[in-house]
């Protein structure tokens, strides 16, 4: 995935191009805008109207690939410069594809509508099959706004993987990577994983966990993570629970799961990818 604020849309272009030319056609470019902190401290760009700046910066790429001369006269971008020597460019080389899918990583109730109406996919973070429908419900909705459905979407999020006999010693391994996004990606009042777990009914233990991350206490927001957040966000324990979940990922409109194994070394990762792939198999799910 890629940062909007790091990159201008000719640049992601040119990438995605190339990318997908490596690839056979078969690159998906990953959109997000980030948080104020990390755009404004870390690339040096305005978090301002992140909305708006989405939908030009998908618009350009999208005028790009399809090798037109890129010309844009928008709030945030102007294509070329009105006051100087620039002028319309397109790319050079040929795409493997004239349209390449775009998802975008979306938390937000007025930022899933926008992937609904401009997207080819969604990539959620902290997606529990159980705490789906309010969020799927904003995509429909944007969707419905360009004639399109929930089924033109791919839903597609990511989700940390820990195989092994007791679930709840699987979820402990979860706790620090829980703990930096719900306490530490972010500021006090405007941290967007931490609202998310608030509107999934977490929010006391959301407030702790990120009470106890600004305080330093990262043992603290760790432990205050709950369980049951973990437990719904992630695969852990054995195959025979871990191929229950993924049917539950199915069930609610998945279309394509990515999974992060969290392990010491590569053994141990190759492992748990084979064991949901084992995991995979026994659902049937086609």
């Amino acid at each position: 995935m890629l940062q909007i604020p790091a990159r201008t849309p000719a640049m992601t272009a040119m990438t995605a191009a190339t990318l997908d030319t490596l690839s056979g056609g078969r690159f998906r470019l990953g959109l997000g805008v980030s948080g104020p902190q990390v755009s404004e401290g870390w690339h040096g760009v305005r978090f301002d109207r992140p909305l708006a700046r989405t939908r030009e910066y998908v618009d350009i790429v999208r005028a790009a690939l399809r090798r037109e001369r890129v010309r844009y006269d928008g709030e945030h971008f102007q294509l070329p410069l009105p006051d100087g020597p620039g002028k319309a460019l397109h790319l050079t080389i040929h795409p493997a594809r004239e349209h390449i899918p775009i998802y975008l990583a979306a938390i937000g109730p007025r930022n899933l509508e926008l992937t609904g109406e401009i997207a080819d996919g969604w990539l959620p973070v902290f997606f529990a099959p159980e705490h789906a429908a309010e969020q799927l419900g904003r995509i429909e909705a944007g969707a419905a706004r360009a004639d399109r459905t929930l089924a033109d979407i791919d839903v597609a999020p990511t989700v940390p993987l820990v195989v092994g006999d007791d679930w709840r010693g699987c979820a402990d391994a979860v706790r620090g990577y829980a703990a930096l996004y719900l306490g530490g990606m972010g500021s006090r009042d405007r941290n967007f994983y931490n609202q998310l777990a608030c509107r999934m009914g977490f929010e006391q233990q959301a407030r702790e966990v990120q009470r106890h991350y600004l305080d330093r206490d990262y043992t603290g927001a760790m432990e205050a993570v709950p369980l049951e957040l973990l437990d719904a966000t992630s695969l852990l324990g054995p195959v025979d629970r871990i191929a229950d979940r993924l049917a539950a990922y199915a069930d609610c409109g998945v279309g394509t799961l990515t999974v992060s194994p969290l392990a010491t070394d590569q053994d141990e990762r190759t492992a748990a990818l084979r064991a949901v792939t084992e995991a995979y198999e026994r659902t049937g799910i086609t």
